[in-house]
């Protein structure tokens, strides 16, 4: 079994590691990731610099890894269709440093390069651990290595993706498996400005997170509550619930 591992915290992230050390205990694995953190970066594709791959040195041993100056997407798509010579049994994205839940998948790099995997037909998933500072990757880890095998035993939707949280606790106080819809996760943004030693303005972007924890079945919801969170994604955005609706206005040109 072969498996590509990526993510949006760089190639050099201790959640990378992490994932692919208990990953390489069921599978092959090969590493394409950013040279860089490219956390929020979404479904950016470079189109107007070329796109450079070195081979790096991986902490885990037995490991190829290369690392490349572009987006996740791009290694996720770079990997698939330009450097590997064979495809992939499943994609794996992460171990991201901090959720992805509600409205976060949309800006979410690690949730992205999970979409171009199955936009490319192969089966994939993006997994974070719910904690930003003083991360420990064991639990995290330690489930991804248990769930992997058992969702490629079953037959893997075509157009799906599995968003996985992991809360941040030991793994004895995880209350089991949750399968979740996508909450409300939201943000208060504000924008500090600033001034350069210039004289010229610029701004920093920084917001308080607004969530909904007592929706039972969201993703927010079971993480307040200690399950693993598994949302199933698709790329397909449309409103087909609004379509007959929007018919109905009777637009003209």
């Amino acid at each position: 079994m072969n498996i590509l591992l990526t993510n949006d915290d760089g190639v050099y992230s201790k959640g990378l590691a992490a994932l692919a050390g208990e990953i390489s205990k069921i599978a092959d694995v090969t590493v394409v990731a950013p040279d860089r953190e490219r956390s929020a970066t979404a479904h950016a594709i470079t189109m107007h610099k070329p796109l450079r791959v070195e081979k790096v040195d991986f902490p885990i041993k037995n490991i190829t890894a290369w690392k490349v100056n572009g987006t996740p997407s791009d290694c996720v798509k770079i990997a698939l269709e330009a450097m590997l010579n064979f495809t992939p049994d499943m994609v794996l994205s992460g171990i991201n440093q901090g959720p992805n839940l509600g409205t976060d998948v949309i800006y979410s790099g690690t949730v992205s390069a999970a979409i171009e995997a199955t936009i490319m037909g192969v089966p994939a998933i993006a997994f974070s651990v719910t904690a930003y500072e003083n991360v420990e990757y064991d639990t995290a880890s330690t489930l991804a290595g248990k769930l992997v095998p058992q969702i490629l035993k079953d037959d893997f939707p075509d157009d799906v993706l599995l968003n996985i949280n992991i809360p941040h606790v030991p793994e004895e106080k995880i209350e089991g498996i949750y399968i979740t819809h996508l909450g409300t996760r939201r943000y208060r943004n504000s924008f500090v400005k600033r001034k350069d030693p210039r004289g010229r303005s610029y701004y920093w972007l920084a917001g308080e997170v607004i969530e909904n924890q007592e929706n039972i079945g969201s993703d927010v919801w079971a993480i307040k509550n200690n399950y693993v969170s598994i949302t199933p994604l698709k790329f397909d955005l449309t409103n087909y619930t609004i379509i007959e609706k929007l018919n109905k206005w009777n637009l003209k040109v």
